[in-house]
């Protein structure tokens, strides 16, 4: 099955269902089948598009969106999701290594996009008038090529935290088993759920939670930017029961002042997810108060490997800093420098598989080759396990410091100085030293009024942290740098003297 299929499928129980929502704007089930059915036959008939060609979308969240990415993929032809908020350089850049010979553009998008230098685009269509005429157009009788559950469906680009993104192929198999995973593990993707899709859908999650609700016959309701009121309110009173949320987006809601959290707490969800980065455990304990005991759900994943681990909610705050089990038909393994397998408490290098695989990165056979092992697939995350298989996610490998001959995890320290009443944000990284090899800095976002030394960093460390692990030189910096899935770049951390 196809995720177009699939929606189609969904389609047939249900026509007049309302499938997607925008503000004012509607779309039934059989709607927007026809509509990407549309989208399906201008790409070969007026485009010219054949099986193994590529497409681009550069949009915020929107129904077209949608429409693209189930309609352009029944042509046999790969959508790369292109953040809307990059640059005109970035934008030409990904389009270059896509091949992308089509963009789909939103009106916010467009003059971005049209500034980019993109030699290969034979097309730019943009969402309005433009796409509604593209829809329009008799593209004739045609022959649908046969699409095959492992061809690619989208080409994701991962974030770039470091050296030149990769475009990710992802198949329909793994996606589509994406959707009945998460409605097995989550139980907020029902013909009777609605799910608020409010995150970027050139992001993993972004895209495969709406897509798992269309597949399974409920109703996605979008947002094209998160503002933290109007996202409550949805939540309490717009009849929504699954919402998929970062770690920014919890930070900005308890930003708000206390009479309006008081005004939404505890709207009726089944279920609340966070995926993309760690939710620090400060953080966990004031959104399970205030969203409900039996809702939070931390998910470890890549783009490459999908669902890695799940930490359901009865873990929340029993397993404190865990990235909990292995996901339902994931399997995991850490394993040392030489391959073997690591002892509980013991720390190396995760490898996961599953039905999510993906299908390699495009364009680049030795970087697979590198990700992808006998099946397993490794992003690099360091990784432990305690006596009860539960994952703790040490660090990145590439973020792991060596001072000294001694490995320091920076991930293990911000946790730490994320509790400091001063510290609102927080980054560890190693810079270069001639004696040590590598020192740490800490470069921290206080809170407002707030003052922090080293020494107070120091003091509070005492007795939570090996000596060795305390940063001795700080850093304050108004906010930290992160790319557009929220995630802290540290390479640029790394050259701020």
């Amino acid at each position: 099955m196809t995720m177009g299929s699939g929606v189609r499928a969904a389609a047939a129980r249900a026509p007049d269902k309302i499938a997607v929502l925008h503000g004012d704007r509607r779309r039934s089930y059989g709607e927007l089948v026809r509509r990407f059915d549309r989208v399906t036959a201008g790409c070969i008939g007026q485009l010219g598009l054949r099986p193994g060609d590529n497409v681009a979308i550069v949009a915020r969240n929107c129904i077209e969106y949608l429409e693209v990415v189930c309609g352009v993929p029944e042509a046999g032809v790969a959508v790369a999701t292109i953040n809307a908020r990059f640059t005109p350089t970035e934008i030409a850049a990904v389009c270059a290594d896509a091949c992308a010979r089509v963009v789909f553009v939103d009106a916010a998008s467009a003059p971005l996009v049209r500034q980019a230098v993109l030699p290969g685009v034979e097309r730019i269509i943009e969402f309005g008038p433009e796409y509604e005429r593209f829809l329009e157009q008799d593209s004739g009788a045609l022959s649908l090529p046969r699409v095959d559950e492992w061809c690619t469906w989208t080409i994701p680009y991962t974030s770039g935290t470091t050296g030149k993104p990769k475009g990710v192929l992802l198949s329909h198999r793994s996606r589509t088993l994406i959707a009945l995973a998460s409605a097995a593990e989550f139980g907020c993707f029902s013909p009777d759920d609605r799910f608020l899709a409010m995150t970027p859908m050139n992001h993993g999650g972004g895209l495969a939670f709406p897509m798992a609700s269309l597949l399974l016959g409920g109703s996605v309701e979008i947002m094209d930017h998160f503002d933290a009121v109007q996202v409550l309110e949805r939540l309490k009173s717009g009849g929504i029961t699954g919402v998929f949320m970062v770690p920014t987006h919890f930070h900005q809601i308890f930003s708000l002042e206390p009479q309006v959290l008081e005004r939404y707490r505890r709207p009726p969800l089944r279920a609340l997810i966070s995926n993309a980065a760690p939710l620090p455990q400060p953080m966990k304990e004031k959104i399970i108060p205030y969203f409900g005991e039996d809702l939070l759900f931390e998910i470890y994943s890549s783009t490459e490997a999908g669902f890695v681990t799940s930490l359901r909610p009865a873990d929340q705050l029993r397993k404190q800093s865990c990235a909990g089990l292995p996901h339902p038909q994931a399997q995991i393994r850490v394993l040392d420098e030489e391959g073997r397998d690591c002892p509980p408490g013991v720390v190396g290098e995760m490898h996961s598989r599953s039905p999510w695989l993906f299908n390699g990165y495009w364009n680049r056979p030795a970087a697979t080759a590198e990700a992808l092992r006998d099946g397993w697939v490794t992003v690099g995350d360091l990784a432990r396990r305690d006596d009860e298989g539960y994952v703790y996610i040490v660090d990145r490998k590439k973020d792991m410091v060596i001072s000294g001959g001694v490995n320091i995890y920076p991930r293990e320290i911000e946790e730490v100085l994320l509790a400091h009443p001063a510290v609102s944000d927080i980054a560890v990284v190693g810079v270069p030293d001639e004696r040590w090899g590598e020192r740490l800095r800490a470069f921290v976002v206080l809170r407002p009024g707030a003052r922090l030394s080293v020494d107070d960093i120091g003091s509070f460390c005492a007795g939570r942290l090996a000596p060795y692990k305390i940063p001795k030189e700080l850093r304050s910096i108004e906010v930290l740098p992160r790319n557009a899935n929220g995630k802290v770049l540290k390479t640029e951390l790394r050259l701020l003297d």
